[in-house]
Formats: structure tokens, sequence, C-alpha cells
């Protein structure tokens, strides 16, 4: 218990200083660390915000301080392999940086992963080991526990495990399919017990997972299903008939299933619509089976329907789906479908129902995640613990829209004064630069470490800004730094690249080793980054014995 509890408290955290970030600057900054430890305790070392950017930062850092302008592609792909970083993302992140990605080895070691999952799911099994003659039926639809006996068995071998594989001649587990994934539970005598740990569907047979054998597999077993991760599943099953006839009111009757994942956790749902669907449309579809949910639907289960007949009630099929002549209808107040999974006595078991996720999975194509029962409830407490979190940093404040909202449009007020007092002082800066210049055979030189922390786009401006006003035969060199991160930038006028055969590029690369860091850039701008700033003075003295002043 104590485990998820620190999982539910570092994803409000994370939630929470997402928010705080959205808001930014200054505040942000004030609040950020308050935050984490307010919320995660002893857990603030694990607070980890947005950490796909952040590697990609350093990347692109890395790349930049090389002097390349092509990020590794096997570099993109760690990020997307292991933190879920789309290329898209990281190729507009890159771009707004001046970096391109190379695809051509994202594709390749894309394609090397594909061949690992095609060897890992290679499966090796021997032949069927029949025990008993006679054919499997299923009574999970009224029983989760039921006797039975092992007909046949094989062993297989899947990336480096072996198991077995299990036909009984009754057997209450369900087996994946529709989307509802298969069940899981015990087969067990006075002698053993047998773990099931999954059930598949395998030329229409229900296929029992085990990892070991029963000491006697001709014995006679009692086949017991996992009921608490059945009822979930039937929980979230039922949910989905209710969903996708509460999408169809709100948004019309073009809307068709496309597919659906049912689990005891959550199900997913996915639909044809032309365009996302927006909050307040959600938030219907929500209050619809919300109020099916409090009706408590009783569920009519209706056996071996003449397919001409279940059509006739109204019943919806999933597209692409073959029936046979007799199907199986699975009714809910309104709510008809073809349906061979498991699924709650009653809606009202449902207990509560609540969307989390709405997006685009493919074009016309929408995806919904949701949760019922407690998993639903405890998605409400979270959320409760967010609101509550961010009140905090605003004195508890009634109206938390109106606190955050006030402190965006503060902290945009801050962020325009900030930059005006930032402008200020580099043209206080730019008049003691030109002051300061010397002449040395006819060439003015700009050169020195500013004493403030600048970013890097505005030592460019200011840069620019004195060689605009000297004009020709100029060269300004200038150190900074900027979050503990030295900086340095070379400026020629384009009179001292053609005369005297000067390429910046060339002068800071040489000189980036002295603030151990890299970079490079046009003849006549060229910045290089790096990691010591105590460098910065012997850099700048560099640049000048280098380019013979």
């Amino acid at each position: 218990m104590t485990h998820g509890r620190i999982g539910r408290r570092e994803n409000v955290a994370l939630f929470t200083a997402a928010l705080l970030a959205a808001i930014g600057g200054l505040i942000y900054e004030l609040i950020l660390g308050t935050a984490a430890s307010y919320l995660l305790g002893d857990s603030v070392l694990s607070f980890s915000l947005a950490t796909g950017i952040t590697l990609l930062e350093g990347v692109i850092e890395q790349t930049k301080q090389a002097g390349r302008t092509v990020v590794d592609g096997t570099k993109a792909f760690t990020l997307f392999d292991t933190y879920g970083f789309p290329l898209d993302l990281t190729e507009l992140i890159c771009s707004e940086a001046g970096l391109t990605v190379d695809e051509a080895a994202f594709n390749a070691e894309m394609e090397q992963q594909k061949q690992r999952a095609r060897n890992a799911a290679a499966v090796e099994a021997s032949d069927w080991v029949t025990v008993h003659e006679g054919e499997t039926k299923f009574v999970g639809w009224d029983f989760t526990e039921y006797g039975c006996r092992i007909l046949k068995y094989r062993q297989v071998t899947q990336k480096k495990q072996t198991y077995f594989e299990l036909v009984l001649d009754t057997t209450p587990f369900y087996a994946e399919m529709g989307g509802q994934v298969g069940d899981t539970g015990v087969l067990v005598n006075e002698q053993e017990t047998v773990e099931i740990f999954d059930t598949k569907r395998e030329n229409n047979l229900p296929i029992h997972l085990t990892h070991k054998l029963p000491a006697d597999v001709s014995a006679e077993f009692m086949a017991c299903v996992d009921v608490d991760r059945r009822r979930g599943a039937e929980a979230n099953h039922t949910a989905t008939h209710l969903v996708d006839q509460a999408l169809r009111e709100v948004l019309g009757d073009h809307v068709e299933q496309k597919g659906s994942l049912v689990t005891p956790d959550g199900l997913r749902f996915d639909f044809a619509h032309f365009q996302k669907v927006t909050p307040e449309e959600l938030r219907q579809v929500e209050r619809l089976v919300n109020a099916r949910i409090r009706e408590n639907l009783p569920l009519q289960d209706h056996r071996d329907v003449d397919i001409e007949e279940a059509k006739k009630m109204g019943a919806v099929a999933l597209f692409g789906e073959k029936y046979g002549d007799k199907v199986r209808v699975v009714q809910f107040g309104d709510s008809i479908e073809f349906c061979g999974g498991t699924h709650a006595a009653s809606t009202g078991c449902l207990g509560l129902f609540r969307i989390v996720s709405e997006s685009s999975v493919a074009a016309g194509i929408r995806r919904i995640e949701a949760l019922t029962g407690q998993a639903a409830e405890e998605s409400v407490y979270l959320m409760q613990e967010i609101i509550q979190g961010v009140s905090s940093f605003f004195n508890n404040a009634k109206d938390v829209r109106a606190a955050v909202e006030k402190a965006i449009a503060d902290n945009a007020e801050l962020r325009k004064q900030v930059e005006e007092a930032v402008r200020e002082r580099v043209l206080q800066l730019k008049a003691r630069l030109i002051e300061k210049a010397k002449d040395v055979d006819g060439v003015k030189i700009v050169s020195g470490v500013i004493p403030m922390d600048v970013d890097a786009a505005a030592v460019k401006d200011l840069a620019f800004q004195v060689a605009g006003q000297l004009q020709d035969h100029t060269l300004v060199v200038l150190g900074s730094r900027h979050d503990d991160k030295p900086l340095l930038t070379v400026m020629l006028s384009k009179d001292l690249v053609s005369e005297r055969s000067l390429h910046a590029g060339n002068l800071v690369k040489a000189a980036a080793q002295l603030i151990k860091g890299g970079g490079g850039g046009a003849p006549h701008f060229a910045t290089a980054g790096g990691k010591d700033v105590t460098g910065l003075d012997a850099a700048v003295a560099r640049v000048l014995e280098l380019a013979g002043f």
C-alpha cells in the first residue's frame, strides 16, 4: 500500500509541477522546490519533469559543442524507445535549435528493433500430448469455478522462457478475444495447485498457460478464475458497451467502434469520428454512462440467437467481424450488441465511470481511455490532491483557476519588466564595450568577459549591435555565462574575413578547448559552448592570439 501511495503522490507532483512550468519564469523558480518537497517528501530525488526533453536538450548541446548540425539518429531512437519521445517532436525541437536529425540512422535502429522483436517472438512448440479425448466447453458466462480434466498439453519456448499450454474439457476461463484480456487463476485438487497466468485463444480453442505441468495430468481439477480480476474486466467491458451507445447519442450515428482493449484496470475504446471530441462532449458522454450505471440496468444475455433475429433486435455488430448463423447478444437497456465477452450482472456493479483521456490514433479514428469502479474513484481523489496541491501555492485560494490565471498574468508582466531591464543593461554594456575598444593595426578590437548572466540570444544581439556601430575592420570577441555555462562569441567584419582570411568558426573551435567545449559557425559569426566558465578569459585571449592581435 505504501508503494502505491508514493506512486500517486509522485503523479500529483509531476502534474502540479507541469502546471507550474506552464506558468513559468520567476514564479516557477520560487515554488517548484517547495512543490517537490511538499508533495514527495523523501522521494524528492525521483522528482523528474519531462525527462525526455531534458535528455534531448543534452543531446542538442553535445551536438553543438561538437560543431555538428545533425543530431545522431541513434540518440533520437533511444529517446523514442526508452522514453516514448516521438521522432517528429524531436525533429521539431531540434529545428528550433537550428539542427536536423539523422533519420536514416533512426530508421536503421528502428528496423533492428523490429528484427529483435521478431526474433524474440519466435515460438518453438512441441507436439500436443493427448491425455483425454473430447471437446472443450466454455462455461465462463455462468461460472467462475468448474470441475475439469486436461484434454491435451504441449511445451512452448518463447523469448528464452518455457511454459506449457493446456486444453481443458470444461473451462470457466475466458480466453482473450474481442479486446477483453484472458483470465488468470488456478487449477486445484487435493494434491496440488497449478497457476494459470493467462488464457489465449488458438484455432477457436481456449488455451491455458502455466509455468509447470501438474504432477498428474490425468487427474481431475477444479478450475478457479481470479474473481477480482474477472470482475474488473467485466465492469470495463460493460462500460465499453455503454460508451459506444453514449458516443452515438452525443456525436451521431456515424460513430463506429474500431477497436477496444478491456483489462481489469481500465478500458480503451477506438471509434470513427472526424474531429477531436470536445471537453463538453466528453463530459456529456460521462454523464450518460453514469446515469445508466445508477439505473442499475440488468444484463440481458441472449444466447444462440438467429443472426437475422439479432439484427431485428437492433444489435450493433463490430465492423469487420465474422458471425455465424447463431450469435450471442448482450443487452443493457437500449444498449444491444453482438458480444462473446463476460459482463457485469448489472450496470450498478460499475460504481463510477470516468474518462481520463481522448486522443487521435489515426486519420478519422479517435481513442477514449476510461476507468470504472475503484480505479475511477482513485482518479477523482488524485485530481482532488492535484487541485489542493496547486491551491496550497496560492494560500489555499478558493478559486484556484482565478489564482492561476492571475499568476500567469503577473508572471507575463514580470517577464516583460525583466526583458526591459536586460535590454537596458545590454545597451549600457554596449556603450562601455565600444568605449574600451582598442585600435590595433587599424582594426577595432572589442573583447572581454561579460560580468553578468546573459543568455546566448542577448549576447548575439550585443555582438551584432557593436559590430554594426563600428562597421568595417572590427573584431568582437565576447565571453559570457548563462546558468553557469560558458559561451564564447566571435564576430568579424566582412572585410577582415576577405582581407585577412580569418574565419570565426575556426577561431572559436580552436579556443573552445579552454572552456571544455566545442562549437563553430560561419566565417563572420560563430559561437562555442562549454562546461568550464573559469576558462573564459583564456579562451578570449586565445581567439585574439589566433587572429593575430
